[in-house]
Protein backbone atom coordinates (compact mmCIF):
# COMPACT_ATOMS: atom_id res chain seq x y z
CA UNK A 1 0.00 0.00 0.00
CA UNK A 2 1.44 3.36 -1.05
CA UNK A 3 -0.15 5.26 1.86
CA UNK A 4 -2.09 4.03 4.86
CA UNK A 5 -5.84 4.11 4.08
CA UNK A 6 -6.75 5.07 7.64
CA UNK A 7 -4.31 7.97 7.58
CA UNK A 8 -5.84 9.19 4.30
CA UNK A 9 -9.35 9.04 5.79
CA UNK A 10 -8.19 10.86 8.92
CA UNK A 11 -6.57 13.56 6.80
CA UNK A 12 -9.76 14.00 4.76
CA UNK A 13 -11.78 14.42 7.98
CA UNK A 14 -9.38 17.09 9.23
CA UNK A 15 -9.70 18.97 5.95
CA UNK A 16 -13.47 18.93 6.42
CA UNK A 17 -13.30 20.06 10.04
CA UNK A 18 -11.07 23.15 9.78
CA UNK A 19 -11.69 26.41 7.98
CA UNK A 20 -8.13 27.71 8.40
CA UNK A 21 -5.16 25.66 7.16
CA UNK A 22 -1.53 26.70 7.64
CA UNK A 23 1.16 24.81 5.73
CA UNK A 24 4.82 24.73 6.79
CA UNK A 25 7.94 23.17 5.24
CA UNK A 26 11.62 22.97 6.10
CA UNK A 27 14.22 25.72 6.41
CA UNK A 28 16.51 26.35 3.42
CA UNK A 29 13.79 25.05 1.09
CA UNK A 30 14.31 23.24 -2.18
CA UNK A 31 11.80 22.88 -5.06
CA UNK A 32 10.12 19.88 -3.42
CA UNK A 33 9.54 21.75 -0.16
CA UNK A 34 8.02 24.83 -1.81
CA UNK A 35 6.33 22.94 -4.64
CA UNK A 36 4.66 20.64 -2.11
CA UNK A 37 3.72 23.49 0.22
CA UNK A 38 2.22 25.79 -2.41
CA UNK A 39 0.84 22.93 -4.49
CA UNK A 40 -1.07 21.54 -1.50
CA UNK A 41 -2.30 25.04 -0.62
CA UNK A 42 -3.69 25.41 -4.13
CA UNK A 43 -5.36 21.99 -3.99
CA UNK A 44 -7.10 22.79 -0.70
CA UNK A 45 -8.32 26.16 -2.01
CA UNK A 46 -9.52 24.50 -5.20
CA UNK A 47 -11.46 21.95 -3.16
CA UNK A 48 -13.09 24.59 -0.95
CA UNK A 49 -12.59 28.24 -1.96
CA UNK A 50 -14.10 29.38 1.34
CA UNK A 51 -11.15 28.03 3.31
CA UNK A 52 -8.32 30.31 4.44
CA UNK A 53 -5.05 28.64 3.45
CA UNK A 54 -1.68 30.15 4.38
CA UNK A 55 1.87 29.17 3.40
CA UNK A 56 4.22 29.84 6.32
CA UNK A 57 7.98 30.33 6.31
CA UNK A 58 10.71 32.63 5.09
CA UNK A 59 10.76 33.67 1.47
CA UNK A 60 13.30 31.96 -0.80
CA UNK A 61 14.70 34.43 -3.32
CA UNK A 62 16.03 31.73 -5.60
CA UNK A 63 12.68 29.93 -5.72
CA UNK A 64 10.40 32.97 -5.82
CA UNK A 65 9.34 31.92 -9.33
CA UNK A 66 7.35 29.13 -7.67
CA UNK A 67 5.37 31.57 -5.52
CA UNK A 68 5.36 33.69 -2.40
CA UNK A 69 4.90 32.92 1.28
CA UNK A 70 2.04 34.45 3.24
CA UNK A 71 2.28 36.70 6.30
CA UNK A 72 1.21 34.53 9.24
CA UNK A 73 0.63 35.73 12.81
CA UNK A 74 0.35 33.72 16.02
CA UNK A 75 -3.37 34.56 16.08
CA UNK A 76 -3.85 32.75 12.78
CA UNK A 77 -3.10 29.42 14.46
CA UNK A 78 -6.13 29.59 16.72
CA UNK A 79 -8.42 26.71 15.68
CA UNK A 80 -6.28 26.05 12.59
CA UNK A 81 -5.17 22.82 10.96
CA UNK A 82 -1.37 22.85 10.58
CA UNK A 83 0.28 20.70 7.92
CA UNK A 84 4.06 20.26 7.71
CA UNK A 85 5.41 18.95 4.41
CA UNK A 86 8.79 17.50 3.42
CA UNK A 87 10.32 17.86 6.89
CA UNK A 88 11.70 14.81 8.69
CA UNK A 89 12.23 16.36 12.12
CA UNK A 90 10.73 19.27 14.03
CA UNK A 91 14.05 21.12 14.38
CA UNK A 92 14.02 21.79 10.63
CA UNK A 93 10.49 23.25 10.42
CA UNK A 94 10.53 26.84 9.14
CA UNK A 95 8.33 28.75 11.58
CA UNK A 96 8.18 28.43 15.35
CA UNK A 97 4.40 28.58 15.86
CA UNK A 98 3.47 25.36 14.06
CA UNK A 99 2.57 23.72 17.40
CA UNK A 100 0.01 26.42 18.20
CA UNK A 101 -2.62 24.98 15.87
CA UNK A 102 -5.54 22.75 16.86
CA UNK A 103 -4.27 19.74 14.89
CA UNK A 104 -0.99 18.79 13.23
CA UNK A 105 -0.40 16.67 10.10
CA UNK A 106 2.96 15.47 8.76
CA UNK A 107 3.39 14.63 5.04
CA UNK A 108 6.87 13.42 4.21
CA UNK A 109 9.06 11.05 2.18
CA UNK A 110 12.15 10.99 4.41
CA UNK A 111 13.12 8.08 6.64
CA UNK A 112 11.23 8.28 9.92
CA UNK A 113 13.28 10.00 12.62
CA UNK A 114 10.58 12.08 14.36
CA UNK A 115 6.97 10.89 14.51
CA UNK A 116 5.38 14.28 15.21
CA UNK A 117 1.80 14.97 14.19
CA UNK A 118 -1.52 13.35 15.05
CA UNK A 119 -1.88 12.23 11.44
CA UNK A 120 1.15 11.13 9.44
CA UNK A 121 1.15 10.50 5.70
CA UNK A 122 4.58 8.96 5.16
CA UNK A 123 6.22 6.99 2.36
CA UNK A 124 10.00 6.86 2.32
CA UNK A 125 9.98 5.03 -1.01
CA UNK A 126 8.39 8.03 -2.74
CA UNK A 127 10.71 10.16 -4.84
CA UNK A 128 9.44 13.33 -3.22
CA UNK A 129 6.76 14.79 -1.00
CA UNK A 130 5.24 16.27 -4.16
CA UNK A 131 4.74 12.72 -5.43
CA UNK A 132 2.90 11.83 -2.20
CA UNK A 133 0.66 14.89 -2.46
CA UNK A 134 -0.14 14.03 -6.08
CA UNK A 135 -1.19 10.57 -4.90
CA UNK A 136 -3.35 12.17 -2.19
CA UNK A 137 -4.99 14.44 -4.77
CA UNK A 138 -5.95 11.41 -6.84
CA UNK A 139 -7.21 9.56 -3.75
CA UNK A 140 -9.19 12.56 -2.43
CA UNK A 141 -10.51 14.14 -5.61
CA UNK A 142 -13.41 15.88 -3.86
CA UNK A 143 -11.14 17.45 -1.25
CA UNK A 144 -8.03 18.05 -3.38
CA UNK A 145 -9.02 18.42 -7.05
CA UNK A 146 -6.05 18.81 -9.36
CA UNK A 147 -5.79 21.93 -11.49
CA UNK A 148 -3.05 23.33 -13.71
CA UNK A 149 -1.48 25.62 -11.10
CA UNK A 150 -1.21 22.97 -8.40
CA UNK A 151 0.02 20.40 -10.91
CA UNK A 152 2.81 22.67 -12.14
CA UNK A 153 4.00 23.26 -8.56
CA UNK A 154 3.95 19.54 -7.77
CA UNK A 155 5.76 18.75 -11.01
CA UNK A 156 8.53 21.17 -10.02
CA UNK A 157 8.83 19.37 -6.68
CA UNK A 158 9.16 15.96 -8.29
CA UNK A 159 11.66 17.20 -10.89
CA UNK A 160 13.75 18.82 -8.16
CA UNK A 161 14.03 15.79 -5.89
CA UNK A 162 14.61 13.30 -8.71
CA UNK A 163 17.32 15.42 -10.34
CA UNK A 164 15.15 15.62 -13.45
CA UNK A 165 14.45 11.88 -13.17
CA UNK A 166 18.14 10.92 -13.05
CA UNK A 167 18.28 9.77 -9.41
CA UNK A 168 17.62 6.22 -8.21
CA UNK A 169 14.50 7.37 -6.30
CA UNK A 170 12.69 7.68 -9.65
CA UNK A 171 10.22 4.79 -9.96
CA UNK A 172 7.30 3.71 -12.13
CA UNK A 173 5.04 5.30 -9.49
CA UNK A 174 6.88 8.59 -10.02
CA UNK A 175 6.17 8.54 -13.73
CA UNK A 176 2.53 7.55 -13.12
CA UNK A 177 2.09 10.61 -10.90
CA UNK A 178 3.89 12.86 -13.41
CA UNK A 179 1.59 11.57 -16.16
CA UNK A 180 -1.44 12.69 -14.13
CA UNK A 181 0.11 16.14 -13.65
CA UNK A 182 0.90 16.42 -17.36
CA UNK A 183 -2.78 15.82 -18.15
CA UNK A 184 -3.51 19.15 -16.45
CA UNK A 185 -1.71 21.05 -19.22
CA UNK A 186 1.34 22.12 -17.25
CA UNK A 187 4.31 23.87 -18.87
CA UNK A 188 6.85 21.14 -18.15
CA UNK A 189 9.41 22.61 -20.55
CA UNK A 190 9.17 25.98 -18.81
CA UNK A 191 9.67 24.42 -15.39
CA UNK A 192 12.67 22.41 -16.60
CA UNK A 193 14.23 25.51 -18.14
CA UNK A 194 13.63 27.57 -15.00
CA UNK A 195 15.36 24.93 -12.91
CA UNK A 196 18.38 24.56 -15.19
CA UNK A 197 19.19 28.14 -16.25
CA UNK A 198 21.69 30.19 -14.20
CA UNK A 199 23.12 33.69 -14.49
CA UNK A 200 26.68 34.37 -15.64
CA UNK A 201 28.03 35.08 -12.14
CA UNK A 202 26.79 31.71 -10.94
CA UNK A 203 28.34 30.02 -13.97
CA UNK A 204 31.70 31.64 -13.18
CA UNK A 205 31.38 30.54 -9.56
CA UNK A 206 30.62 26.95 -10.56
CA UNK A 207 33.60 26.89 -12.93
CA UNK A 208 35.85 28.10 -10.11
CA UNK A 209 34.48 25.48 -7.72
CA UNK A 210 35.08 22.68 -10.23
CA UNK A 211 38.70 23.82 -10.36
CA UNK A 212 38.83 23.56 -6.55
CA UNK A 213 37.35 20.05 -6.44
CA UNK A 214 39.52 17.38 -4.86
CA UNK A 215 39.26 13.71 -5.82
CA UNK A 216 39.95 11.07 -3.16
CA UNK A 217 40.27 7.42 -4.09
CA UNK A 218 38.24 5.33 -4.53
CA UNK A 219 35.60 7.43 -6.28
CA UNK A 220 35.14 10.17 -3.65
CA UNK A 221 35.23 13.91 -4.31
CA UNK A 222 34.97 17.01 -2.12
CA UNK A 223 34.55 20.74 -2.62
CA UNK A 224 34.99 23.48 -0.02
CA UNK A 225 32.97 26.66 -0.51
CA UNK A 226 34.32 29.48 1.61
CA UNK A 227 32.40 32.58 2.66
CA UNK A 228 34.93 34.73 0.83
CA UNK A 229 34.26 32.77 -2.38
CA UNK A 230 30.52 33.38 -2.13
CA UNK A 231 31.07 37.08 -1.43
CA UNK A 232 33.62 37.50 -4.22
CA UNK A 233 31.15 36.33 -6.82
CA UNK A 234 28.31 38.39 -5.31
CA UNK A 235 26.22 35.36 -4.43
CA UNK A 236 24.35 33.94 -1.42
CA UNK A 237 24.55 30.46 0.12
CA UNK A 238 21.30 29.63 -1.66
CA UNK A 239 23.02 30.35 -4.99
CA UNK A 240 25.49 27.53 -4.28
CA UNK A 241 22.80 24.85 -4.64
CA UNK A 242 23.78 24.27 -8.26
CA UNK A 243 27.19 23.02 -7.13
CA UNK A 244 25.69 20.14 -5.17
CA UNK A 245 25.47 17.58 -7.96
CA UNK A 246 28.42 18.73 -10.09
CA UNK A 247 30.92 16.10 -8.80
CA UNK A 248 28.42 13.38 -9.64
CA UNK A 249 28.79 14.20 -13.33
CA UNK A 250 32.40 12.98 -13.25
CA UNK A 251 32.80 9.38 -14.40
CA UNK A 252 34.06 7.19 -11.56
CA UNK A 253 32.87 9.48 -8.75
CA UNK A 254 30.38 7.51 -6.63
CA UNK A 255 29.98 9.79 -3.61
CA UNK A 256 30.97 13.31 -2.69
CA UNK A 257 30.64 16.03 -0.09
CA UNK A 258 30.25 19.78 -0.48
CA UNK A 259 31.41 21.82 2.54
CA UNK A 260 29.84 25.29 2.83
CA UNK A 261 31.53 27.56 5.35
CA UNK A 262 29.16 29.12 7.89
CA UNK A 263 29.28 32.53 9.57
CA UNK A 264 27.73 30.99 12.69
CA UNK A 265 29.94 29.99 15.64
CA UNK A 266 27.91 26.80 16.12
CA UNK A 267 29.68 25.02 13.23
CA UNK A 268 32.46 25.53 10.71
CA UNK A 269 30.78 23.96 7.69
CA UNK A 270 27.39 22.76 6.56
CA UNK A 271 27.97 19.58 4.56
CA UNK A 272 25.91 18.27 1.65
CA UNK A 273 26.65 14.58 1.06
CA UNK A 274 25.54 12.85 -2.14
CA UNK A 275 25.94 9.39 -3.64
CA UNK A 276 25.36 7.37 -6.80
CA UNK A 277 25.85 4.04 -5.06
CA UNK A 278 26.72 3.59 -1.38
CA UNK A 279 24.13 4.63 1.20
CA UNK A 280 25.38 7.70 3.05
CA UNK A 281 22.56 8.60 5.47
CA UNK A 282 24.03 6.58 8.36
CA UNK A 283 27.37 8.30 7.85
CA UNK A 284 25.61 11.68 7.92
CA UNK A 285 23.96 10.72 11.21
CA UNK A 286 27.42 10.38 12.76
CA UNK A 287 27.99 14.06 11.95
CA UNK A 288 24.80 15.55 13.42
CA UNK A 289 22.88 15.05 10.19
CA UNK A 290 20.75 12.64 8.23
CA UNK A 291 18.51 12.40 5.20
CA UNK A 292 18.07 9.96 2.34
CA UNK A 293 20.29 7.04 1.41
CA UNK A 294 21.62 8.95 -1.61
CA UNK A 295 21.28 12.54 -0.36
CA UNK A 296 22.00 13.71 3.17
CA UNK A 297 23.26 16.68 5.13
CA UNK A 298 25.57 17.06 8.12
CA UNK A 299 27.29 19.59 10.39
CA UNK A 300 31.06 19.88 10.64
CA UNK A 301 32.61 21.66 13.61
CA UNK A 302 36.17 22.20 12.34
CA UNK A 303 38.71 21.27 9.65
CA UNK A 304 39.72 18.06 11.44
CA UNK A 305 36.14 16.85 11.51
CA UNK A 306 35.82 17.68 7.82
CA UNK A 307 38.84 15.49 7.05
CA UNK A 308 37.36 12.74 9.22
CA UNK A 309 34.10 12.89 7.26
CA UNK A 310 36.01 12.52 3.98
CA UNK A 311 37.95 9.56 5.39
CA UNK A 312 34.71 7.91 6.49
CA UNK A 313 33.19 8.53 3.07
CA UNK A 314 36.19 6.82 1.47
CA UNK A 315 35.69 3.82 3.80
CA UNK A 316 31.99 3.72 2.91
CA UNK A 317 32.89 3.69 -0.77
CA UNK A 318 35.48 0.95 -0.28
CA UNK A 319 32.97 -1.26 1.55
CA UNK A 320 30.42 -0.68 -1.20
CA UNK A 321 32.88 -1.57 -3.97
CA UNK A 322 34.08 -4.67 -2.10
CA UNK A 323 30.49 -5.83 -1.65
CA UNK A 324 29.78 -5.35 -5.34
CA UNK A 325 32.94 -7.28 -6.22
CA UNK A 326 32.01 -10.16 -3.93
CA UNK A 327 28.60 -10.44 -5.61
CA UNK A 328 30.33 -10.75 -8.99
Amino acid sequence: MYLDDQAIRSFAKLLEDYQTVIIHRHVRPDPDAIGSQLGLAELIKQGDPSKRVLAAGSQSAGLSWLGEMDPVSREDYRDALVIVVDTANQERIDGKDYQQGAALVKIDHHLLVDDYGEVRLLQDEASSTAEIITYLALALKDHLPLNQKASQLLYAGIVGDTGRFQFSNTTSQTFEMVAELMKMGIDAVGVNRQMSEIDFATLQFEAYMVDQMQVHEPGVASIRILLEDIQRFGLTEEDTNGITNLPGRVKGILSWVIFIEQASNSMKYRARIRSKGPAINQLAAQYQGGGHAMASGAKVQDEAEGQALIADLVKTNQAYLQQKQSVL
